[in-house]
């Protein structure tokens, strides 16, 4: 009985000391940090036409020819076509959205002619973000200084020899996206 007594004693000790270890490793293991998640909801960006695009009018020739309008709406005719009066103006498109952010440009839905009835004239838009004197490519970048930023299209426009009197139409289409 003895021996027996001994090993209970010599075992309570041990549980003891296992206990004192393992609370000891539990007070460690309650060490831990927070982080906070936030987020910041801007405006939605939009777009506006504020102006039409228009070439003025023209008269076709003899020959083919172009009619060139730049963002900050100056005309030049070459080749066939003759200027014929009316008021040449770029499409302006008004964008806002949160300041000082940068969006992209997609003008992939523009129309590559302008057609009356079954006539037609390819159409290629010049682009900027100002009234530039730009005759060729367009913009695909910009930035809302104050939230707010215009886009101006012109455009070359062929015209055939003895192009077909008409009004010439198609759209411009204009989508923005934050960067």
């Amino acid at each position: 009985m003895n021996k027996q007594a001994r090993f209970t004693a010599h075992g309570f000790k041990l549980a003891l000391m296992a206990t004192a270890i393992a609370a000891t490793g539990n007070t460690m293991a309650a060490n831990n940090a927070t982080a906070t998640a936030n987020s910041t909801v801007v405006a939605p960006i939009a777009v506006s036409k504020a102006v039409d695009l228009s070439f003025g009018a023209i008269a076709g020739g003899a020959s083919a020819g172009t009619v060139t309008l730049t963002p900050g709406g100056t005309r030049t005719v070459g080749g066939g076509t003759v200027a014929a009066g009316g008021t040449p103006a770029a499409a302006q498109f008004d964008v806002t959205g949160a300041g000082n952010l940068t969006y992209a440009i997609d003008m992939t839905g523009t129309a590559s002619t302008l057609i009356s009835g079954s006539d037609s004239m390819a159409f290629a838009p010049i682009s900027d973000t100002s009234a530039s004197a730009k005759t060729s490519g367009t913009v695909t970048t910009g930035t809302l200084s104050n939230g707010a930023q215009s886009i101006y299209v012109g455009g070359i426009l062929s015209v055939g020899a003895n192009q077909n009197a008409g009004t010439y139409s198609g759209n411009i289409v204009v989508a923005v996206n934050y960067n």
